[in-house]
């Protein structure tokens, strides 16, 4: 078994399956985005062999695992959840080093909401009530049923905690799992089977397979064991995975990211409003739930301008690692080239650059925060998601207008309204076509909501018992009135 030391905590580089660790001889480089010139590790990189051997280890684990009662399955994700909460330094550290998530928030916020997750829909599923009601002269009700061997793949941002807030329900709700982290982030997620381990879960309940997605994640989503999938990635990903998908009737999720409007009406607390839309530069802009879209009441625009431009300026570029820190360097040179490529192209396209707009250092991967007034709403800084610190800002006059630049692009995954007049907030909630709204906040999550995008923004639905109704097959039991125990 191979495994690194990474920011003094021992990771392993191969793949989790049975509860044994393989390495495969194919491998792939991941660097570290504070120090590009730093090779953290090789991992191992699943071809089809692999694939296929975790899936039939996680198809042989599943009848014994599904026939669990809740609270069983759930005893095993409350003690994975102890375990991460006992873990939480080294975790971060890995995860900070990989991808270059802030390591305050990871080790304050992000990893503590991975252990919620696991106990959260621990106890979801160990408190499911049927449905019940009479009709027809039979009793009648609704059971779930565990759908079977799932397939989860996750995005490079954040990859510990997302990879958790899909893998907690499907197992809670009694399917076998198999995660494949992104290639850009792979390790935290190996510090992850190292605790499910020593949690103890059963062998095949909790396998993971390293690689890239070409190649593994193409063969994990192809394969006639899979019964679902969850994804979380990019509109052009998404779509060969629900062609990959519909050959083998799988249902699946998928969380395509966003394009997130943040709306602000004259009557807003401006102060609030800014300070707000200066956070959408947190974590260099990779978020998907992020307003991007800065779209202001043209009565206030030079006042929240003013505002805002101060916020920013409070920002600190810097290492990851330090606490003073506030904008992370980008994931990888090619997501910085990426970038830089949309605000190269939108000065061609005689987009002004307000502020930023290009590299801070030139040995690294930080980008400025980036201000972008459009030359119009088809420009395409406004309609495509750059996942960078990079903002538009646009203006309207009246609600209607906020409402119709708001529904404008083909995403629609979160969306935020900054208002004191809740009839306001209330008729733009009912307006605007989007997953997820907040009023005069961003960020607040309840786990029990649903949580998924329209639009190109993704399928289906995470979050409280519409992630368990997903991960499970519901069928209805009718019995006859009269019908006596034998």
């Amino acid at each position: 078994m191979n495994r690194v030391d990474v920011a003094s905590v021992s990771v392993a580089t191969g793949h989790f399956i049975d509860n044994q660790r393989v390495d495969s001889r194919t491998t792939f480089e991941d660097r570290s985005p504070l120090d590009w010139s730093l090779k953290l590790a090789d991992v191992s990189a699943g071809d089809a062999d692999v694939v296929d051997q975790a899936l039939h280890a996680a198809a042989r684990a599943f009848p014994k695992w599904a026939a669990l009662a809740p609270k069983e399955r759930g005893a095993y994700l409350h003690r994975l959840a102890d375990l991460i909460d006992a873990h939480v330094e080294e975790i971060a550290r890995v995860e900070c080093l990989d991808m270059a998530m802030l390591e305050e928030s990871l080790r304050l916020r992000v990893i503590p909401r991975a252990a919620r997750n696991f106990r959260a829909y621990a106890d979801l599923a160990a408190s499911y009530e049927p449905r019940r009601w009479d009709s027809n002269t039979t009793h009648n009700m609704v059971l779930r049923m565990p759908a079977g061997p799932t397939v989860v793949i996750t995005p490079w941002n954040a990859p510990f905690m997302l990879s958790t807030w899909k893998c907690a329900p499907a197992l809670a709700a009694g399917n076998t799992v198999l995660l494949k982290p992104a290639e850009w982030s792979p390790l935290s997620c190996s510090l992850l089977m190292d605790l499910v381990q020593e949690a103890d879960f059963p062998p095949g309940v909790f396998n993971l397979v390293q690689g890239t997605g070409g190649v593994t994640g193409a063969a994990l989503v192809s394969h006639p064991l899979v019964r679902r999938i969850s994804f979380t990635g990019s509109p052009q990903t998404g779509r060969l995975i629900g062609v990959a998908a519909a050959q083998n009737l799988v249902p699946f999720t998928a969380e395509l990211g966003g394009k997130g409007p943040f709306v602000v009406f004259a009557d807003a607390d401006l102060d609030l409003a800014a300070e707000r839309a200066a956070v959408m530069y947190d974590d260099a802009g990779q978020v998907c739930l992020a307003g991007t879209r800065l779209i202001i009441e043209d009565s206030v625009r030079d006042a929240f301008f003013e505002r805002f431009t101060a916020a920013t300026a409070r920002h600190v570029l810097g290492d990851s690692r330090d606490p003073a820190t506030t904008i992370s360097p980008l994931i990888h040179p090619e997501h910085l080239a990426r970038v830089e490529g949309f605000v190269e192209r939108a000065r061609v396209n005689g987009d002004r650059i307000v502020f930023g707009g290009k590299r801070w250092r030139d040995d690294g991967l930080w980008y400025e925060p980036t201000l972008i007034e459009p030359r119009d709403n088809e420009s395409e800084v406004v309609q495509r998601e750059i996942f960078g610190p990079v903002l538009t800002l646009q203006s309207f006059h009246g609600e209607q207008e906020a409402h119709d630049l708001a529904n404008s692009t083909a995403y629609g995954l979160s969306a935020m309204v900054f208002t004191t007049d809740e009839a306001k907030a209330e008729r733009f909630a009912q307006a605007v076509r989007a997953g997820t709204i907040w009023t005069n906040c961003f960020l607040v999550r309840d786990l029990s909501a649903p949580f998924g995008g329209c639009g190109i923004s993704g399928i289906g639905r995470e979050g409280g018992d519409y992630a368990l109704d997903f991960y499970s097959d519901l069928k209805t039991s009718q019995v006859k009135e009269g019908t006596t125990h034998g």
